[in-house]
């Protein structure tokens, strides 16, 4: 009788996680883990539903069920990246009694690290190349209106329009996200450094400069 033949693994394959039984939240919650783990390695054209699947511990028909199509998938993990960032943002903004620049410097980080080490940043700049919505519109303006409202509670006169802490938001929010990706090569080609330290160095910078314009009482001109 002949022996069966032993079938072997890729090993760059994905882990195929157990199948388990799990309410619908739940399995929602480890595809979107699944598909933004390959997102982060490499970009939504290395989202395979099949994989997706298997690393989550469900079946390709559960994906399909909870998002429809990989076009679906990908930005609902994009979405719920920038979601995170922007509650957290706005949590951390609403708990300031007052405009500090430790507060300034501690979001700044916080983003940084979510764009950097996250991988968020590097999955933002794929999918806006790749030509995907980046539905970051909506969040970013509550960023805006928290620290608009702290703003004008901190300054002793004329508050600056909403229009100037907009484009603070804005100045930061590109900063940021280039910096996750570019930085480290950018800052080297210039002299700077391209280590942690020089990232570090450059947001402080950044905290001071973006500090020093929020802290100004004028109004900014038109």
């Amino acid at each position: 009788m002949a022996r069966a033949r032993k079938v072997r693994r890729d090993p760059a394959a994905p882990a195929k996680a157990p199948r388990r039984r799990r309410d619908a939240a739940v399995a929602r919650a480890d595809i979107l883990d699944a598909a933004a783990r390959r997102l982060v390695l490499s970009g939504s054209s290395g989202i395979r539903l099949q994989e997706v699947a298997a690393e989550a511990g469900v079946s390709h028909p559960t994906v399909l069920h909870h998002f429809g199509s990989r076009e679906l998938l990908v930005e609902a993990v994009i979405a719920r990246a920038l979601e995170g960032i922007h509650q957290s943002l706005v949590s951390a903004i609403q708990a300031a009694s007052a405009l500090e620049e430790r507060h300034l410097q501690a979001m700044i980080d916080a983003v940084a690290d979510a764009l950097g080490r996250g991988g968020h940043g590097r999955v933002i700049l794929w999918l806006a190349l790749e030509g995907h919505p980046i539905s970051a519109g909506a969040g970013l303006s509550s960023v805006v209106e928290a620290a608009h409202a702290v703003r004008k509670a901190s300054c002793k006169g004329a508050a600056a329009p909403r229009e100037d802490t907009a484009r603070v938001v804005v100045l930061a929010a590109l900063t940021l996200v280039a910096s996750s990706v570019l930085g480290p090569t950018i800052f080297s080609n210039v002299g700077l450094g391209g280590d942690e330290a020089a990232m570090a160095r450059f947001r402080g910078w950044l905290t001071r400069v973006l500090w020093t314009h929020l802290d100004d009482a004028a109004p900014a001109a038109p």
